[in-house]
């Protein structure tokens, strides 16, 4: 199939998502007027994809963003695609519609096209909050991943969300979701770190087997904000083999990465504020990776995470002690 900036994913649920999307976390000395103007360029382009979340803190600005293309009839309301995600903080079942309804007042809608639980480790409000908030250490909370769920099916059937989803689950979690016991609604995808150096093949072949759409986040590499990465890790985008692949097809190493994970059949998150790059980054519709390109992509993989989240390592929900 041609893949184009119109292309769209049919969820599990039937309703539809489109397969780039503009990523919009930014690190804490970033202004949050940048985030707004970003998603004003981004729409301008042709992004109607916009992924947020309420710890990022910039959700009133996405939506300032948002609807002032709604409000100069560049699109309707309809046309875009948001996504919000619950912290960690909101997972007790009775802390779920507010951690919800405060994302909808900052974005100022009616209602998400898709919400995410944003970690399956759930953490008391008395605590750190983020890795970033270095006064107070992180509380672990101990609720069951099913009741914070089911309190999300409540919502969707109040008509504050139209889908919901997971992000950074392993398989065993979200086992553990389709297995529940008067299941309503399953995720429709799970929402993980995934580029050319952790390809996550293993994953991504179970969730297709469940009709679960993997959304991939970090795709270039990742930010280099120190509070959740380590910046000795190596750069992604200098890597000379996709550089050389790059060059070869006449295109940026970033457009070879993210074409690379979108002809896998992942939907991508393209994270950047920099209109010049917003726009270039449309490029992955323009051409294609041939078979054998794809192949030394692959080869790259070192399940290396940028952003692991190491400060929760001990919780008994921690994802990344498992296989996949």
């Amino acid at each position: 199939m041609t893949l184009t900036k119109e292309t769209r994913v049919t969820l599990n649920d039937g309703n539809m998502m489109p397969i780039l999307g503009l990523g919009t976390y930014a690190a804490p000395d970033v202004p949050k007027s940048l985030a707004e103007e970003a998603v004003k360029t981004a729409i301008d382009v042709g992004y109607r994809h916009i992924d947020c979340a309420f710890i990022t803190g910039n959700e009133m600005h996405i939506g300032n963003g948002i609807r002032s293309k709604i409000s100069d009839g560049t699109v309707k309301r309809e046309d875009i695609f948001y996504t919000g995600k619950l912290w960690c903080t909101y997972f007790s079942p009775d802390m779920v519609r507010k951690g919800l309804e405060r994302s909808l007042r900052d974005v100022g809608m009616d209602y998400l096209d898709l919400f995410l639980m944003h970690w399956p480790v759930s953490l008391k409000p008395s605590g750190a909050s983020d890795p970033s908030d270095k006064d107070k250490p992180f509380i672990y909370d101990n609720v069951d991943l099913c009741a914070t769920w089911e309190a999300l099916e409540a919502c969707k059937d109040a008509g504050l969300v139209r889908s919901l989803g997971v992000s950074n689950f392993n398989r065993r979690q979200l086992e553990r979701i389709l297995n529940k016991p008067g299941l309503k609604y399953k995720p429709v995808c799970n929402q993980v770190e995934c580029h050319v150096y952790l390809n996550q093949n293993k994953l991504h072949a179970y969730c297709k087997s469940k009709d679960i759409v993997l959304v991939a986040y970090s795709v270039l590499g990742s930010h280099r904000d120190r509070n959740w990465v380590d910046l000795s890790l190596p750069v992604l985008l200098d890597d000379p083999i996709l550089n050389k692949i790059a060059a070869k097809y006449n295109r940026s190493s970033a457009e070879v990465a993210m074409r690379f994970i979108l002809q896998k059949g992942i939907v991508v998150l393209a994270k950047s504020f920099t209109p010049a790059r917003i726009k270039q980054n449309l490029g992955v519709f323009e051409f294609e990776l041939k078979p054998e390109d794809m192949k030394t992509l692959e080869s790259l993989d070192r399940n290396l995470h940028y952003g692991p989240f190491r400060e929760v390592k001990q919780h008994p929900e921690y994802p990344f002690h498992d296989e996949y």
